[in-house]
């Protein structure tokens, strides 16, 4: 943007300049003719050298002129920058918001259909292999039709992995096998302790310490856990004991992921995707040789004669879903901060356990939900004293 600049005759030229013999090879604005297309209305523009004896009232006016067009053209730019909105909190706010409900109905989706399934078709190393199965599939599709940018690995990387992927496979496995012999609910209450076994680990095997607080958080969570179990009417220990095996593998498998993956740089989508897949592999073998393809067919001839062709959905369902709602919890970690997601995961499992029980109409006692709510509350005080 140039502003428009009057120059009168009296300011421009001088009395007793000589311009004509000075200036003989500049033709005089007056003599121009105009053109058809545009006519000139302004009066001639005369130039006076700038070493001449008015130079000194010229100077001034000329640095003037310069500051004014420089000034228009940042007027200009602060113009034009303001076009473009900056986020706001309040949009980063309801990103937040929508990851988290996206993330607690795909989790509260998977566990109703992971317990229909096991219900149904009780195999839970089967079952846990399919969920895996079904993302990983999913993952290299995308990857191939480039409708998600396929990450830039090496063999250091799978090499890091590796031992995150056994612990994620032990506790995928653990908490499903806990599913298929006590309520959903009972699940996560006993998964709820899941802090008190990173702070024990990281206390007594990696020798790291906490403030007093964090210790007194744990009080809770155990009493509350354990008042839950005493008071479990469909109380099952091979259950109970899956539930606490899955705690362990998963506080290793943050470990694991801590100090292995520090420096690499892959999203949360591509890393879950490339840890389903090694635990895939490391999984499918295992399933085979604890279950097997004879108990998986005689299951299914079972499943189809009490429940029907629902069941093939079923299982589709629970593994597209446990896909996706781990894919976004991975996704959301991008996003957030640790606590901000550690205060997540504890509403989330909230609404898992009042969903399951209400949908599969499981019979709590009164000193049975006062133990859930002691856990639970307990893992939120964790959250916050480790801030």
């Amino acid at each position: 943007m140039i502003p428009a600049v009057k120059l009168s005759p009296a300011t421009a030229a001088f009395p007793g300049t000589n311009l004509r013999s000075k200036s003989a090879l500049v033709p005089l604005v007056s003599s121009l003719k105009p053109t058809k297309s545009a006519v000139c209305s302004l009066r001639p523009l005369y130039l006076a050298p700038l070493n001449g004896p008015h130079a000194s009232e010229l100077k001034p006016r000329r640095q003037q002129l310069e500051f004014q067009c420089a000034a228009s053209a940042a007027e200009d730019r602060e113009s034009k920058a303001e076009v473009v909105p900056a986020p706001s909190e309040a949009a980063a706010k309801l990103k937040i918001s929508i990851y988290f409900a996206t993330w607690w109905a795909l989790n509260v989706i998977f566990n109703i259909y992971n317990k229909k399934v096991l219900n149904a078709f009780p195999y839970p190393w089967l079952t846990s292999t399919l969920s895996l199965a079904c993302g990983s599939a999913m993952m290299l599709f995308s990857w191939a039709t480039r409708l998600v940018e396929a990450p830039n690995t090496d063999a250091d990387f799978w090499k890091a992995l590796f031992p995150v992927a056994v612990a994620h496979t032990i506790g995928h496995v653990a908490a499903t096998v806990s599913m298929s012999k006590v309520a959903v609910s009972f699940t996560h209450i006993i998964k709820s302790a899941e802090p008190a076994f990173s702070v024990l680990v990281s206390r007594f095997i990696l020798g790291e310490s906490f403030p007093m607080p964090v210790y007194l958080s744990l009080l809770p969570i155990i009493g509350g856990c354990g008042l839950a179990a005493a008071t479990e009417l469909n109380f099952n220990m091979i259950g109970f004991m899956g539930a606490m095996i899955s705690n362990l593998a998963f506080v290793f498998r943050n470990i694991f992921s801590k100090r292995g993956m520090k420096g690499k740089s892959i999203s949360g989508m591509n890393y879950y995707a490339c840890l389903s897949i090694m635990s895939l592999v490391i999984l499918t073998p295992f399933a085979i040789a604890m279950e097997g393809p004879q108990m998986w067919a005689a299951g299914w001839q079972t499943a189809l004669k009490e429940v029907g062709p629902n069941v093939l959905w079923w299982i589709a369902a629970q593994s597209v879903f446990y896909h996706l709602y781990n894919q976004v919890s991975y996704m959301s970690l991008d996003q957030i901060s640790p606590l901000t997601f550690s205060i997540g995961n504890t509403m989330k499992r909230i609404s898992v356990i009042v969903s399951s029980i209400i949908i599969f109409r499981t019979p709590v006692r009164p000193v049975n939900a006062l133990g859930a709510a002691i856990a639970i509350f307990g893992t939120f005080l964790y959250s916050q004293a480790k801030q």
